[in-house]
């Protein structure tokens, strides 16, 4: 190539690196798992960091490290090659970890990976869709697959693993549906109360749309009852107003009494003694229990103290789990800051330098894991099942696979327990509830 073409060439050269700096909106922090190249969006990491010696949390799920002290803020520690069965060095005892420290919303914790390389930024438009054939990470988890300087990074959608019901999604889809509607069909009323049972029908079709939306909430059968009262009091609430939800407050509002009691919290003694009064009677030493949808574990350990009572000399066992990985992390190794226990769970718990736990039989009882209950689920045959409002977050064809699990894992005699707005309608299956538990046992 003659002088003229180089300096051409390389003119040109420059105006595309301008060009590509000019258009770079997207920046993010690479990494290495397993030999292979992947990148998080930077406005999700909060820092870089290398530690190690965390502190093990007993009967935590296996990708769990444990906890760290990062400047006085205790964060839970993951180890993402065995998140996702991938194979990790193995490093003497005490030896760094490579960390990214993630903040998503308001939780920040930790994720251990092989190698931290760069900050890496791009343009948004060369991001591609994910496709399997590119990691060893399940595709749902993967947001899109981008090429820079001769590499492949698989980016990584860590919202949808660490989050999976961010809130953002479903108020992002509700928004999208109701525009779309609106043009399809403008002749309907979106801003004045029904005047009749056609309207109500109408009216009620679209709150069910938000509420799928806006907060996952399914309506069926399991919950239908509550919901068709809930929407005449909604008509007296909203009086002369328009009825339907247009964002996630006014869903939360509708939901606003479905919860069953003690809901986020542990459960209060009249609770507990109702809970108590509809357990099973039992043949033989073991206790299987089964808790999905346990969330941040309050339930589970007061299901854990309750068992104890009833069956002092049984050994208990129960699989408590979640799709909420942040939640799950952090419920083997909960302290309380409470003065005094409450009276029904002294006997149950233990004093430390940071606050109230309970007692180490308790904690032994319990497995917390990270599982999503739509996959196999491996729990052994159940004396008890105790799933409060979950199905109700299920869609219908989920709440109906999920409730035909309980039946073949439900015991003879065995008891579930469902949300105190949710019911069951299983051949063989009779209500086993007392005023404010909902059951059903088994035949």
């Amino acid at each position: 190539m003659n002088e003229a073409g180089n300096a051409v060439a390389e003119q040109a050269k420059v105006e595309e690196k301008k060009d590509r700096g000019e258009k770079i909106d997207f920046k993010m922090v690479t990494f290495v798992l397993a030999g292979k190249e992947y990148g998080i969006d930077i406005m999700n990491v909060k820092e870089i960091a290398h530690a190690g010696r965390f502190t093990y949390v007993p009967n935590a799920a296996p990708f769990v490290r444990g906890v760290y002290n990062l400047r006085g803020e205790i964060i839970s520690i993951i180890d993402l090659r065995t998140m996702f069965h991938l194979p990790a060095e193995r490093k003497d005892e005490g030896a760094l970890e490579n960390l990214l420290i993630l903040q998503i919303h308001d939780q920040v914790f930790g994720i251990i990976v092989d190698q931290i390389d760069k900050v890496v930024g791009i343009n948004r438009s060369s991001i591609q869709p994910p496709h399997p054939i590119f990691g060893d990470i399940n595709v749902k988890y993967i947001r899109g697959i981008v090429e820079n300087l001769s590499k492949l990074y698989i980016i990584l959608d860590v919202e949808k693993i660490f989050m999976p019901k961010a809130k953002e999604e479903k108020e992002d889809a509700y928004h999208h549906a109701v525009p779309a509607r609106a043009a399809a069909n403008p002749s309907v009323p979106t801003h004045v109360a029904p005047p009749d049972a056609a309207d109500d029908d109408l009216e009620l079709g679209f709150i069910r749309e938000a509420l799928a939306a806006l907060r996952n909430f399914a309506t069926s059968a399991i919950n239908e009852t509550w919901f068709r009262r809930r929407f005449d009091e909604w008509k007296v609430i909203r009086s002369g107003r328009d009825l339907q939800l247009k964002e996630g407050g006014e869903a939360d509002l509708y939901l606003e009494g479905f919860f069953s009691p003690y809901t986020g919290e542990l459960w209060g003694q009249e609770y507990i003694e109702a809970f108590e009064s509809i357990l099973p009677a039992i043949e033989g030493a073991s206790i299987n229990v089964w808790n999905p949808g346990c969330g941040k574990g309050f339930e589970t350990w007061s299901v854990a103290c309750a068992l104890k009572r009833k069956y002092p000399n049984g050994r208990i066992k129960i699989w408590a789990n979640d799709s909420d990985l942040l939640n799950i992390s952090m419920a083997p190794n909960m302290v309380f800051s409470f003065d005094t226990p409450p009276e029904y769970y002294a006997e149950f718990m233990v004093q430390g330098r940071n606050g109230w736990s309970f007692r180490q039989d308790i904690r032994d009882a319990i497995f917390f894991e990270f599982h999503d209950v739509l996959n196999t689920n491996s729990v052994p045959p159940s004396d008890l099942i105790v799933c409060r409002d979950m199905l109700s977050f299920l869609n219908p064809l989920d709440q109906k696979r999920v409730v035909l699990d309980f039946a073949e894992k439900l015991k003879k005699n065995g008891v579930a327990v469902v949300g105190a707005n949710e019911r069951l309608d299983l051949e063989g299956w009779e209500p086993a509830g007392t005023g404010i538990i909902t059951a059903y046992a088994k035949a």
